[in-house]
Protein backbone atom coordinates (compact mmCIF):
# COMPACT_ATOMS: atom_id res chain seq x y z
CA UNK A 1 0.00 0.00 0.00
CA UNK A 2 2.88 2.20 0.80
CA UNK A 3 4.28 1.85 -2.84
CA UNK A 4 1.33 2.86 -4.71
CA UNK A 5 1.00 6.15 -2.39
CA UNK A 6 4.31 6.67 -3.64
CA UNK A 7 3.88 6.10 -7.09
CA UNK A 8 0.96 8.47 -6.91
CA UNK A 9 2.61 11.43 -5.64
CA UNK A 10 5.43 10.78 -7.91
CA UNK A 11 3.20 10.07 -10.92
CA UNK A 12 0.71 12.38 -9.62
CA UNK A 13 3.09 15.61 -9.89
CA UNK A 14 4.49 14.61 -12.80
CA UNK A 15 1.24 14.61 -14.13
CA UNK A 16 -0.31 17.73 -12.31
CA UNK A 17 2.89 19.70 -13.79
CA UNK A 18 2.41 18.52 -17.46
CA UNK A 19 -1.33 19.57 -17.16
CA UNK A 20 -0.41 22.99 -16.10
CA UNK A 21 1.92 23.65 -18.42
CA UNK A 22 0.03 22.63 -21.35
CA UNK A 23 -2.99 25.08 -19.92
CA UNK A 24 -0.70 28.05 -19.15
CA UNK A 25 1.01 27.46 -22.73
CA UNK A 26 -2.43 27.00 -24.77
CA UNK A 27 -3.43 30.43 -22.85
CA UNK A 28 -0.66 32.14 -23.86
CA UNK A 29 -0.87 31.18 -27.10
CA UNK A 30 -4.32 31.76 -27.88
CA UNK A 31 -4.31 35.34 -26.15
CA UNK A 32 -1.78 36.32 -28.52
CA UNK A 33 -3.72 34.76 -31.68
CA UNK A 34 -0.99 32.25 -32.58
CA UNK A 35 -1.18 28.42 -33.31
CA UNK A 36 1.02 25.59 -33.89
CA UNK A 37 1.76 25.47 -37.84
CA UNK A 38 2.18 29.64 -38.02
CA UNK A 39 4.91 28.95 -34.95
CA UNK A 40 6.28 26.44 -37.09
CA UNK A 41 6.33 28.15 -40.44
CA UNK A 42 8.40 31.07 -38.31
CA UNK A 43 11.39 28.47 -38.25
CA UNK A 44 11.84 28.85 -41.90
CA UNK A 45 14.34 27.08 -44.47
CA UNK A 46 17.14 27.37 -41.93
CA UNK A 47 15.14 23.88 -40.17
CA UNK A 48 16.96 20.94 -42.17
CA UNK A 49 15.72 17.86 -43.07
CA UNK A 50 17.28 15.52 -40.38
CA UNK A 51 16.77 11.69 -39.66
CA UNK A 52 16.39 11.12 -35.69
CA UNK A 53 15.82 8.44 -33.24
CA UNK A 54 12.78 9.13 -30.83
CA UNK A 55 10.96 6.65 -29.05
CA UNK A 56 12.42 3.79 -30.60
CA UNK A 57 11.91 4.91 -33.96
CA UNK A 58 13.51 6.40 -36.69
CA UNK A 59 11.85 9.44 -38.30
CA UNK A 60 12.48 12.22 -40.69
CA UNK A 61 11.81 15.49 -39.34
CA UNK A 62 11.90 19.00 -40.79
CA UNK A 63 10.23 20.61 -43.73
CA UNK A 64 8.08 19.05 -45.88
Amino acid sequence: MRALVTAVIYFGSFLTIGLIAKVVIGRWMARRNLDLPEVQGQIGARHSKRRVFLLGFWRDEGPD
